[in-house]
């Protein structure tokens, strides 16, 4: 499998010649994901959304195309069953430290009350910086910014254990700026609820 894991089911199906299916369903936030269905000596990569890869018993893949509707009759439990889609929520901080700007204070509770709601999830918070300073100290700061949300997180009941911090410096700006550039909508945290 390469790109980020796409819902993939995996059926065996009655008759003769049993087969596995899979059926390669949309990400809202990843329009890029792709499987690969390896059987024998043959191997398919499905990058379309409703793309489905039969395998036979001796090892063939045959390739086919279904839709939404078509997938929501045939696995209507397998749906049912699917996770939550992820949501994902944005606060920003003032510049050259950890501290969230007055409007992100404020969203911070009700942000935090959906996390907790949430049952069996996990949280992963990304921090990022603006382009000011090097990439060395953009790198510390945005892990400081994203341990300090994972703390607040922590506090509020969610276990640590399902709660991971990671900082990515100036590497994925949300406004491409020039370096040295002060953009507010830069400095950041990505909570992802999933």
């Amino acid at each position: 499998m390469r790109g980020l894991l796409a819902l993939v089911f995996i059926v065996t199906l009655a008759g003769c010649a049993p087969t596995t299916r899979v059926t390669l369903l949309p990400q809202e936030n990843h329009p890029k994901s792709s499987v690969e269905v390896r059987a024998a000596n043959e191997t398919w990569k499905m990058t379309t959304p409703f793309e489905v890869a039969s395998v036979s018993q001796r090892g063939v893949i045959a390739a086919d195309q279904t839709n939404a509707q078509d997938v929501h009759l045939r696995y209507p439990e397998l749906l049912a069953i699917q996770p939550p889609v992820a949501e994902r929520f944005t606060l920003y901080f003032v510049a050259g430290g950890s501290a969230l700007t007055p409007e992100s204070e404020g969203a911070l509770s009700g942000i935090l009350a959906q996390a907790v709601a949430r049952p069996g999830g996990e949280i992963l918070i990304v921090g990022h910086t603006d382009s000011v300073g090097t990439q060395e100290l953009n790198d510390k700061l945005s892990l400081q910014r994203a341990s300090a949300i994972r703390e607040l997180v922590i506090q509020r009941g969610f276990p640590p254990v399902l709660v991971h911090a990671v900082g990515r410096g100036e590497r994925e700006l949300a406004v491409p700026t020039a370096d040295g550039v002060d953009e507010p909508k830069n400095r950041r945290v990505v909570i992802i609820v999933r």
